[in-house]
């Protein structure tokens, strides 16, 4: 079994100790110095599995040794020990590229869980996970996104939080789960959370827990969305729409890592990593007043830009075989694929939804589509839906059974739950009038055949 070994510099010999002390009884091997020449020596005589050094030496500061390490000794992480309470110090450490920081006094139990990631993430296997350029989720081989691969590899390697920007559709939440996914704390949870769909009478409740009783309709305690993803990684998608008085307690959560759940008198340590997206301007917002700047500082340490798709049409045919496929396989249909008109047409196209909407344009031509190759006019970008051809006496706007439509409801309503009502019916008219031929049943409907088949299976009606 291969020993770990654990380098600290600090200039008081008491720190020094205490921090030797709590490394061995880890089974860590330690090696010490009280400056940075002392330091640099060291690791250039001897790489460590860990650093940790304070903030202020005698020839220098801690982020020096940081920027020295991230150019020499890469693969070695570096924890950077800060004064009680100087975020600013702390911030400015996790931007050089330390791994993570600790404050002053040193608290045993937040320094083991700090070497235990540490250890994690210098371990062989991790470290041949790192050199890898297998894509993962994000797919492609634009120049874009290989760089956008190799940046989530490097912020893997960090404690620090990540603000993603990028338009929607891009695929903000996928870099997350990569940077999650490649990085010490991937055993552990990812839970993402869209700020835009909680109600704001309930934020509380959902990012820190409640007691049971604490208000009417708590009926059990709840953990919240904290401490769920306890040890692993918290996504805040659509951060910016957060509101003004949740901003407050969620920037506490953040520095003091630890949430008070509603109800409850005392605090509850957490450990999580803080990733974050929007598709709106943040800093925008910060100069109209609608988000706090203290809390963009908080989240924005490093922020990592996602491009859109137009900007790498080349990738294009990759992901829309890679959706084709997904497809086929999701409603076990034949596969299909694009023509060459197809691909160029919508490597020309300025995808606006971005990823998300070529996801959709490939699967309405996938269902419409009557061959197994679909060409340019099946992508009906741009242009109006075909209309539903009649049969001669028909007078049900090309709806078999028209007359006996489920009725609109009062009031509010679930307008997809209609819809797929109204074309369950459809179809089950179209069933029973050609006698459960599925054939003649999709002709009768206007579809194809694989467009039948498609939604049979989303409907659950196989």
């Amino acid at each position: 079994m291969t020993t770990h070994t654990a380098l600290i510099v600090d200039d008081e010999p008491d720190i020094r100790e205490l921090l030797e002390i709590t490394l061995v009884r880890m089974g860590i091997a330690t090696r010490s110095a009280p400056d940075l020449a002392t330091a640099r020596e060291l690791l250039e005589a001897e790489p460590a599995h860990l650093c940790l050094t304070d903030m202020n030496l005698p020839d220098g500061n801690g982020i020096e040794l940081v920027a020295w390490i991230q150019e020499h000794r890469p693969e070695t992480p570096v924890a950077v020990i800060t004064a009680y309470g100087n975020m600013d110090t702390a911030i400015e450490a996790l931007k050089a590229g330390a791994f993570d920081f600790v404050s002053k006094p040193v608290e045993l139990a937040r320094l083991r869980e700090l070497v235990n990631s540490a250890l994690r993430l210098s371990a062989p296997e991790h470290q041949e996970v790192q050199q890898n350029d297998e894509p993962g989720l994000l797919l492609g081989n634009s120049r874009e996104i290989q760089r956008l691969r190799g940046q989530t590899r490097k912020l893997a390697r960090s404690q620090a939080p990540v603000f993603i920007s990028g338009e929607s559709g891009t695929g903000k939440e996928l870099v997350a789960r990569m940077i999650h996914m490649q990085g010490p704390r991937c055993d552990a949870p990812f839970v993402a959370v869209n700020c835009g769909a909680i109600p704001s009478e309930l934020m509380e409740s959902e990012f820190f827990g409640h007691r049971k009783g604490s208000f009417t309709g708590a009926s059990e305690n709840k953990e919240g969305l904290f401490r769920s993803a306890d040890g692993g990684t918290l996504f805040l998608d659509e951060v910016a729409d957060l509101p003004l008085a949740i901003q407050v307690k969620l920037l506490r959560a953040i520095q003091e890592k630890a949430v008070r759940p509603v109800g409850e008198s005392h605090e509850v340590p957490v450990d999580v990593r803080i990733l974050s997206a929007t598709h709106k301007n943040l800093s925008d917002l910060v100069m109209e007043g609608s988000f706090r700047q203290d809390l963009f500082y908080r989240i924005n340490v490093i922020e990592l830009s996602v491009p859109p798709l137009r900007e790498r049409p080349d990738d294009i045919p990759l992901l829309a075989n890679h959706v084709l496929e997904r497809i086929a396989t999701e409603y076990d249909c034949a596969p299909a694929r694009l023509s060459q008109e197809a691909v160029a047409y919508l490597k020309g196209y300025t995808f606006p939804g971005n990823v998300r909407e070529l996801e959709n344009i490939l699967e309405r031509a996938f269902t419409l589509c009557d061959s197994e190759v679909i060409d340019r006019h099946d992508l009906h970008i741009g242009t109006p839906p075909m209309d539903v051809p009649r049969e001669r006496g028909d007078t049900s706007d090309g709806i078999p059974g028209h007359g006996e439509l489920p009725p609109l409801p009062e009031g509010e309503m679930d307008l997809e739950r209609y819809l797929e009502a109204i074309e369950r019916h459809a179809i089950e008219k179209a069933l029973e009038a050609t006698r459960w031929n599925k054939t003649a049943a999709a002709k009768r409907l206007g579809i194809s055949f694989r467009a039948l088949r498609y939604r049979l299976k989303k409907l659950g009606m196989e």
